[in-house]
């Protein structure tokens, strides 16, 4: 338990995970909007996951609980999509 106590009382690890949840976000949505990547491809949906979950552990550190509810939907949206991405390829 002292480990997790020093890894959240580390402020640069912090914004870290912050600044890499926001970066995957951001380049997500720049991708779909793009043109890039489809929403419906792995990539964006990983992006989108990993993204949601950082920022999901970012926001409960920091106490901004709204903003974690809204990434804590937004994983459970990936996950959704991922999980019918996975039964559709099954499937076929």
């Amino acid at each position: 338990m002292k480990e997790l106590s020093s890894l959240v009382n580390n402020k640069w690890l912090i914004e870290t995970i912050g600044w890499i949840a926001a970066a995957e976000i951001v380049l997500a949505y720049a991708l779909v909007s793009s043109n890039k990547v489809s929403s419906t491809s792995l990539f964006y949906q990983l992006l989108n996951f990993t993204g949601g979950i950082l920022f999901v552990i970012y926001t409960i550190i920091n106490k901004a609980y709204a903003s974690a509810f809204v990434n804590v939907v937004w994983v459970l949206i990936a996950i959704i999509s991922l999980i019918t991405m996975y039964f559709k390829n099954k499937n076929r």
